[in-house]
């Protein structure tokens, strides 16, 4: 039998799921997209969604446990917003090993308070127990009456778009590693911020077939909606909005721009498709984005660089 190491966190994933009953009545929309979706009663549907950060995974060089807690929350209210639901609350279980100061902890709680004030909702529970070093978040949201963004609406024809730009997170990761001054990329991989009001202009607009955050990366984001809407894309890397700073940290530290900016992740920004037809929908609403490609027939994702180069992306990678 393999380790878990071996097989890999998103094979893992699919052999869970393999494992778990079908869904009762009461699950509108369960694992396999950014949040679940589950009947409210008289109430409305409900989303839910949880995630998991560690102190040795999540925390680079630098970071403070005031960001550290805000990390914690701001990655559970990314799905949220993926799925266009507004929050209604947060819940926190901490293990934290006994050594921590005092003082550290009321740090991580109050970064996860500080980033619940910005999504305009609150903490309503949670449970501190001994141990490693980590948060596992569970951020409650409202549809409002609107149906879920998904990952499996896509069609061929559709437009695809993210919002903000891309390798910022990652620039600052190699920016803190080799001592290279980039206080705005720094502050992208330490203050990652959930993109809770585009999510839900998207979700008012009514015309977005899919929907995912980027926080596994670009790539990432690209196949799993291609392989959950049966699609295939076609992107163009000179149309990917690249962060400021982050061709020259990449030139600096040796690294490759195009792996920084579409695999490494990190930025929590939105990918989506929508009804090119329909585009003043999202103009009307205010929305900040970028036109990156088109929806295809094919089954997967695929780069597009200059007049000739065309590379599939496979596994988040391209």
């Amino acid at each position: 039998m393999a380790t878990l190491k071996e097989v890999g966190e998103r094979q893992l994933i699919e052999n869970m799921l393999s494992i778990i009953r079908p869904r009762s009545k009461d699950t509108i929309l369960g694992p396999g997209d950014d949040a679940a979706v589950i009947d409210g009663c008289t109430d409305g549907k409900v989303v839910v969604t949880t995630d998991t950060v560690t102190f040795q995974r999540h925390k680079p060089t630098g970071m403070t446990w005031e960001q550290f807690g805000w990390t914690a929350a701001a990655v559970n209210f990314s799905d949220l917003a993926a799925m266009g639901a507004r929050p209604i609350g947060f819940l926190a279980a901490m293990t934290m090993p006994d050594e921590l100061d005092e003082s550290s902890l009321y740090d991580i709680a109050s970064g996860i308070d500080q980033c619940c004030e910005f999504v305009q909702t609150d903490v309503i529970g949670g449970d501190t127990k001994p141990g490693a070093g980590s948060i596992s978040g569970t951020a409650l949201g409202a549809l409002e009456g609107r149906p879920p963004l998904t990952r499996g609406g896509a069609r061929p024809g559709d437009i695809i778009a993210i919002t903000g730009s891309v390798g910022n997170a990652a620039a600052g990761f190699f920016a803190q590693q080799y001592g290279f001054d980039d206080e705005d990329s720094v502050f992208s991989l330490m203050v990652p911020v959930p993109r809770v009001e585009e999510g839900l202009k998207l979700s008012r607009s009514g015309i977005v077939t899919a929907c995912m955050d980027l926080s596994d990366g670009l790539a990432n984001a690209a196949c799993t909606i291609c392989k959950q809407s049966h699609v295939g894309m076609e992107i163009q890397w000179e149309f990917v909005p690249v962060g400021e700073g982050v061709a020259e940290i990449a030139r600096r530290t040796d690294q490759d721009e195009k792996d920084l900016a579409l695999r490494w992740g990190g930025d929590y920004e939105l990918m989506f498709t929508f009804d090119k037809s329909r585009i003043q929908k999202l103009y009307d609403a205010g929305l900040q984005f970028s036109i990156i490609g088109q929806v295809t027939n094919d089954r997967a994702p695929f780069l597009l660089e200059g007049d000739d180069r065309r590379t599939e992306m496979q596994n988040g990678l391209y």
